[in-house]
This record gives C-alpha cells, structure tokens and sequence, in this order.
C-alpha cells in the first residue's frame, strides 16, 4: 500500500469513528451543476432570496481560505462552485472538511449565490460525504499522457480529461441521430444472433467458441448481413441494425478486433438509391450534432457537403496509379504487375483481393474528401449483385472520407444459384489460403431460394464515422473500452 492510500484510509476511518457512513446508499439532489450554474445566471444584479437547494460531485478543487474553503464540484452535467464557511456549517462540519481529498463525492444543501467575482456558487448551509476516493485522480495538468493507460483505465481518461467526455459524447448524439434518421424513414431496428452456425456476409477471420449445452462449435459474428437479409426475404422491407461484430484481426489506427457496425436493407432499391441515403444521413446526423457539415481529421478540413464525389474503381485505378485492369484480366498477370510496382501481396490472394490492395495501396490515402468509389471486380464482391452491361463488375460501392473506408453498400445478390456458385468460388479461395474467404451458410442459400426482392444494402463503421466527425486520429480513442493486450502478458 502506498503512503498517499494510507492517509485516505486514515480519514476513512476518521468518519467513521464518528458515526459517519463515508458511503452511504443514497442522495438528495435537485439540481445538477449545470441547473444550479443557469439558476444563479437567471439573477438580477441583486440576489434574490431563494430557498436552498441540493447538489452533489465530485470535487476536483480545493482552496483553503483559513475560515472559508472553496470546493469544485464536477458532475455529468459540469463544474460548479462551492463556499463552505466556519461560521455557517459550525465548527464540527468544517472541520470534517479536512477528512475531504481530491477525488471524494460529496453531496451539498445550500443557496445558490454570487462570489465578489461574480461567479455562481452555492453557499453551502451543510455537506455530506458520498463516497470516499482512495487512490487520487491524475494530476490536474498532465492528466493521463500515455495513450494506452487512457484506453486501458477509460474512467480515469473520463475523470481527468474534458475532451475525451466530450468525443463521447458526441458519438452517442450521432448514434441516436442515426437511429432518428432512420426510424422517419421506416426503417426497423432489429437484433440478430451473435452466435451463428457459420461467420458469413464479410471477408474476415471469425472467433471461434465452444456451445457446451449444444455441443457445437459457434462463431462470433463478422457481419449483420445474412440474418438482415433472411428477415428481407421474409416480408420485413426496411430493416436496420447497429451491432457488434468481431473479427479476429490484428490492431491499428483504423482497425479494432471489437467494434460497431450499421447495416441497412432496403427492398425494392439500388446501390444508388443507398448512396443518396449515406449522403442525407451522415450530412443530417453531423448537422444536428455538430451544427456544422466542415470538421477537421489530422489537419484536413472535410466539407461533407453534398453531392459528394463519384468514381468508379476502374477509372480510379487508371487516374491515381496508371494501372487499367483491362490490360490485367486475370490472377496471374495482376500479380506479376503488382509484384514488379512492389505493392505488397497476402499469400493466397485472388484476382479480387489483388485488385483491392492495389487499390488500398494507390487509391484509398487520395480519398480525403467524401467518395463513392463504384462498380467492384465480382471476384472482390461474392454478395453483390452483377452490373447488367459488364458482368465482371458489380453494383457496389466504398465509401471513403478521410482517406479510408467508412461504409460499404451493394446492390445485393438475390439469384440463389449464382449465389452458391461464388460461395463455392470463395471456398477454393480458401483452399488456396485465403483465411478471410467466404463460408457457405446453406440456410441463407435456402431462404435465398424462397426469392427476395430487388434490394440496397448498406454497412457503415460507426467507430471509423465517429473518429471523422470527432476529429479523432485513432479508432481506440472513440471506443469507451477498446481490445488492448493483457497486462499480464
């Protein structure tokens, strides 16, 4: 135990030596800091006389003025100011104020007033402990420096530092703001297992567990897709969800193995159709909950207003590499071409995944202001439905601002045989060594069977939106509880 835990508990002794719970089970409050800042705001010059009223938080200041001490105290809400003066708590509760840290909760009855400086204040009348801190809060001016013990000990990077409250905040205003865009649409919100059969609807490595009842191995989700679209084929038109989904992959600025994602289908629509739609929600969403469509992302000033631009890959390839995919139409001469530019190749990567890291190498960083990148090689899209004039591309598209993917739509594969033959396609894949191929899932094949519309659909990173609107350079810094390596290892 360190010395400065040791004095806490000292005073935590203290007060209970004299009968006083430094925890007790409950509070009477009536304003919150913010309520009690406005109240005393509403004064005229002259102070009227006002009955006392309840505050409680935790104090993040003190100033000791011989017979006065000041208090912060620090809700959800904000910071207000507290006097605690002998002559008004009487010797007993002031001098209790000495068994009172930095850190502590502590609940106030007084009356909302104005300092000589005219700052709100309540003038405290008596205070009570709410719960006593043993260890102290970060230091006021450094905070929590390193990045990791931010993440790792989120309730200290919550206690010390006003912007990471704030980058919360924010996402959870744009959460609920999509929610509200897409309840007036008529969309449903919807839940679907996490535990599934087989890890179907994204190109990425499951987590594998064990059903103990059953006695079947279970994936955890990589995707919304497949159920969203099983509840499409059975009659529901409009259907959203934001989940979690996890894919066992590695970590970066962009990248966590845990994070939150939105799919939308929309029966009898298009890939355009679900373009028009990203661009009225993000545009509604960071409006209402920034009052602004320009936000700044690593020193790049974003217009999100509309129409945003729209490139098809092809043509994207061709403008920022000088490479046509017409004169590469097969696995072999791409690689051998992008082997000889040195772009980097995974092992077993097919003609899709090869068109796609040419493209996340040349393309993708250029993408700083929002882009629809259109029309994908089939082979990189096994659930999106085939473009009638070019049957090698398909009605898909990426949506990218600051340069990485936000969103990615199709318009979406309702042939059930073609369907099951790029199923089987992506398993040879597998075979070949491409750990992110595709899964068969037959009971989505089955459904599939039993006709679906035409449908638009649509995936959007919610932490990869959140870091562009907040201004966050890393996607842990918009996650509450991001996956870090064990402290143990």
């Amino acid at each position: 135990m360190d010395e400065l835990m040791a004095h806490r508990l000292a005073k935590l002794d203290q007060l209970r030596e004299k009968g006083i719970d430094p925890y007790p089970p409950r509070v009477e409050r009536s304003h919150t800091a913010n309520d009690a800042t406005r109240l005393v705001e509403s004064f005229a010059e002259s102070e009227p006389e006002t009955d006392p009223i309840d505050i409680a938080g935790r104090v993040v200041a003190q100033r000791d003025m011989g017979k006065a001490r000041f208090l912060d105290l620090l809700d959800g809400t904000g910071r207000i100011q507290v006097l605690m003066r002998r002559n008004v708590l009487g010797d007993d509760l002031f001098e209790d104020l000495k068994t009172v840290d930095l850190g502590d909760f502590v609940g106030v009855h007084g009356k909302p007033m104005r300092t000589r400086t005219g700052q709100p204040t309540i003038g405290a009348e008596s205070w009570t402990m709410l719960a006593k801190a043993l260890h102290a809060p970060p230091e006021k001016y450094h905070g929590l420096a390193d990045s990791e013990a931010r993440q790792r000990r989120r309730y200290l990077d919550l206690m010390s530092n006003e912007e990471t409250r704030t980058v919360f905040a924010t996402r959870s205003r744009l959460i609920s703001g999509i929610r509200r865009f897409l309840d007036d649409r008529g969309f449903l919100e919807v839940e679907t297992p996490v535990l599934q059969e087989e890890a179907g609807g994204a190109a990425a490595r499951p987590f594998q567990t064990h059903h103990n009842a059953l006695g079947e191995d279970r994936y955890l989700r990589i995707s919304l897709e497949l159920h969203l679209k099983r509840l499409v084929v059975g009659g529901l038109d409009r259907v959203y969800e934001l989940g979690r989904i996890f894919r066992n992959e590695g970590f970066d600025a962009r990248h966590n193995p845990e994070f939150t994602m939105l799919e939308t289908y929309q029966a009898y629509a298009d890939y355009h159709d679900v373009a028009q739609m990203v661009e009225d929600m993000v545009t509604t969403i960071a409006r209402d909950a920034l009052g602004s469509l320009k936000v700044t992302f690593k020193g790049e000033e974003i217009d999100l207003s509309p129409p945003w631009k729209r490139l098809t890959f092809h043509a994207a390839l061709k403008d920022y590499a000088g490479l046509d995919l017409e004169d590469f139409p097969d696995e072999p001469s791409l690689s051998a071409e992008l082997r000889r530019r040195g772009v980097p190749i995974p092992d077993g990567a097919g003609y899709g995944k090869l068109a796609d890291e040419a493209m996340s190498h040349y393309v993708e960083p250029h993408l700083i202001q929002p882009t629809f990148l259109l029309d994908y090689p089939v082979e990189l899209s096994p659930l999106a439905k085939r473009k009638p004039e070019n049957p090698r591309l398909v009605e898909r598209f990426e949506v990218f601002i600051g340069g990485f993917e936000v969103g990615n739509a199709y318009t979406e594969l309702n042939d059930p045989l073609d369907q099951r033959a790029r199923f089987e396609e992506q398993l040879r894949l597998r075979a070949a060594g491409d750990e992110e191929a595709e899964l068969i899932d037959e009971d989505f094949l089955f459904a599939l069977e039993h006709g679906m519309p035409p449908t638009g659909g649509l995936g959007v990173g919610i932490d990869r939106l959140v870091m562009i609107l907040a201004g966050q350079s890393t996607i842990r810094d918009v996650i509450l509880f991001p996956q870090l390596r064990s402290e143990k290892s």
